[in-house]
């Protein structure tokens, strides 16, 4: 009875509504109830279900919320009131970004700086360990090519960095790199052999002369006067260092210049190579082509020159430890490419004065660490020296980069 009751009730409403013509606010108030009165007896929207009217959800019609972003305005208008929210907010968020990629890259150049050094500290200590076990610069700079040979193998093979596509032409440019990247390996292992790792970095300083005058000579380039003052105390500290350098020995002072200049003049010729828009090298596939050719280089040399010394049966007869020996030497020529590697990499990221500045410190760390490792014994006059002989480096760095300032009108 009370469901008939209802049912009459509505259906009387209804009709009232349809016939009374007085209002047409009336109707649409007398439809809203209806609706919202029948919501719960409405069946969930499914195939062949009657199409919903426009704004209704579910048979529920869409009323305006003042909690909502945009309140009781319009669609359009509280879409536009979304917008410009999220567009005030959005500088906030993209210097927040910003800010976080820029502690992001500061961490991963720090790390790479790091991995640098500690790399090269390593090197040194291992490769003047195993230069005082077996005397022989030219088996042991062959050993750290085939290392480094192996590794670049490996890098291209896992597509860890494409693979160049050389000319015979192209290979006949790099043969001459090749050759002076040698010889200046050969040449710091034999002043490593002879003389104390820190005197033979103090000696290493003197790279920036060699620069100018071979970039002089074969590029045009004219240094400032600032490039050439910060010469004068490279080359008198380097001076004073020698003087009162307890290892001093001519063979290792001579052999330290002379890798100064090979190595310089592979720089140069490498830029000179790079500056060549006909060529498609990068710096990572350059350094790795001339590791190949610099081992089938010295293969044959070390042969020539020393022979076939680094066997057991030799090792034996001098009582060094064959496996302690080739553990040293191998780890010797993984840091010797690695940090390689890392320095190419990390030339890649910074402007080339950041790099020069991370390659001042890293001789000092290099320096200090092996004077704290092999108790190295050294005088004032001999820190002295050394101390301005790296600050003449670290001037030539910033000096050398330096823009000249716009003239005004």
């Amino acid at each position: 009875m009370q469901a008939m009751a209802a049912t009459t009730s509505y259906s009387s409403s209804m009709a009232w509504a349809a016939s009374s013509p007085s209002s047409l606010t009336s109707r649409r108030h007398v439809a809203l109830c209806s609706s919202l009165s029948s919501f719960s007896r409405c069946p969930v929207a499914s195939a062949g279900a009657p199409v919903l009217p426009l704004g209704i959800r579910g048979g529920r019609l869409l009323l305006p919320c003042p909690l909502l972003p945009g309140g009781g305005k319009s669609g359009a208008a509280a879409r536009n009131t979304v917008a410009t929210a999220a567009a005030a907010s959005s500088p906030v968020d993209g210097g927040g970004k910003a800010e976080t990629a820029g502690i992001s890259r500061t961490l991963q150049l720090g790390s790479m700086i790091l991995v640098w050094y500690l790399l090269n500290i390593y090197f040194n200590i291992y490769n003047k360990l195993v230069l005082k076990a077996v005397p022989f610069p030219y088996t042991i700079t062959t050993f750290q090519f085939a290392s480094g040979s192996f590794f670049i193998t490996l890098m291209w093979l896992l597509n860890l960095h494409p693979k160049p596509s050389l000319s015979l032409g192209q290979y006949a440019k790099i043969l001459p790199l090749a050759l002076v990247h040698m010889m200046g390996n050969v040449f710091t292992n034999m002043s490593l052999g002879k003389v104390a790792v820190s005197f033979t970095h103090t000696i290493k300083a003197m790279e920036p002369f060699f620069s100018i005058l071979l970039s002089v000579l074969f590029l045009g380039e004219t240094p400032s006067f600032l490039v050439l003052g910060s010469l004068l105390p490279i080359v008198g500290g380097v001076m004073l260092a020698s003087m009162t350098e307890v290892s001093f020995n001519w063979i290792g002072f001579w052999s330290a210049m002379a890798s100064n200049l090979t190595n310089q003049s592979r720089n140069v010729f490498s830029k000179k190579l790079l500056a060549d828009k006909e060529e498609t090298l990068d710096d990572i596939n350059l350094f790795s082509i001339m590791t190949i050719m610099s081992f089938l280089l010295s293969a044959p040399l070390m042969l020539s020159v020393e022979g076939i010394k680094f066997s057991p049966s030799y090792l034996q007869s001098t009582g060094v430890n064959f496996q302690e020996l080739c553990v040293k030497a191998a780890l010797a020529g993984t840091c010797f490419h690695f940090y390689q590697q890392v320095s190419y990499s990390l030339l890649a990221q910074v402007s080339p004065v950041t790099h020069s500045v991370a390659n001042c410190v890293k001789r000092v760390v290099v320096i200090v660490s092996s004077v704290l490792f092999f108790r190295t014994p050294i005088s004032p006059i001999n820190a002295l020296g050394t101390g301005v002989a790296l600050a003449g480096v670290f001037l030539y760095s910033r000096f050398k980069k330096a823009k000249p300032k716009a003239k005004t009108a």
